[in-house]
């Protein structure tokens, strides 16, 4: 079990573990999706090999990955329900990753697996034959705290925190947090917080950077950087179904998702505090 170890063993070059990163936060517009197809676009780009997981109904990762929800047959609905493999819905995409893709469907998800015993496993059992084929799994968790992001806390070996700088954004990171501590204690405990990451972030505000040193000292979680920078390119890049990376290769909320990329995966951010 994740929560016994996160023993899904080693990658596909034989050098580790498989590494699955939740992105979260209950409250919408904060930039979770965009995060998730840039930073895996950002891995792929270092050669590694990503899996986006898309768990929310309103499917806005599959859609800016190239793919009209509403015609696709099969979901992670599906896969969570036990009627087909992971493998059998998972989707190549233009920006070097592989998608397991989410359709509206996905909302009555959770009504099935609360009858279920072991609910919170979900995720992670029907992940289980193809985890290790990937050295990153990332999930886009939908804005709320219900049964499916407990399932990709649980499942998660990690959670980023995606946050806009600005006063009213932070307003729920403690509720987010009580539920990181729930699951610590009931179903992962070798879950940890990557850290936050400021998103839509203006550097030419002082109220911007008072935020993030607000969210530093009032939670004492590691603020990552650098920031996202904010910029009209990454409401774009989805009409495009690719990432920023691709859409827009020299603005620089696609290096800082680069620079951000590189960190993790040179290890440079496992010793933050």
């Amino acid at each position: 079990m994740m929560g016994e170890g996160l023993v899904w063993g080693l990658d596909i070059n034989g050098a580790g573990m498989t590494r699955i990163i939740a992105v979260a936060n209950q409250k919408g517009g904060v930039a979770k999706t965009t995060s998730v197809a840039s930073l895996g676009a950002a891995l792929a780009e270092l050669g590694q090999k990503v899996l986006v997981v898309d768990l929310d109904p309103q499917a806005c990762l599959t859609f800016s990955l190239g793919f009209d929800p509403e015609t696709l047959d099969m979901s992670l609905h599906d896969v969570l329900l036990e009627r087909v493999s992971a493998g059998m819905v998972i989707r190549p995409t233009d920006d070097g990753m592989a998608l397991l893709p989410a359709t509206i469907d996905l909302a009555g998800t959770e009504a099935n697996l609360l009858t279920k015993t072991g609910r919170e496993h979900a995720l992670r059992l029907a992940l289980d034959d193809i985890a290790t084929d990937y050295n990153y799994v990332l999930f886009d968790c939908s804005p709320s705290l219900g049964v499916l992001t407990i399932n990709a806390l649980t499942a998660a070996d990690e959670v980023l925190i995606p946050l806009q700088a600005e006063t009213l954004s932070h307003r729920g990171v403690g509720q987010l947090l009580d539920t990181v501590r729930d699951v610590q204690r009931l179903t992962n405990p070798n879950l940890r917080v990557l850290g936050v990451l400021p998103t839509l972030f203006d550097a030419r505000t002082s109220h911007a950077k008072a935020v993030v040193q607000d969210i530093k000292e009032r939670y004492g979680l590691p603020v990552l950087e650098p920031p996202i920078a904010k910029s009209i390119r990454f409401a774009e890049a989805p009409a495009a179904g690719r990432s920023i990376l691709a859409t827009s290769r020299r603005v620089r909320g696609a290096d800082n998702y680069r620079e951000l990329a590189r960190q993790i995966h040179e290890g440079e951010l496992d010793d933050d505090e």
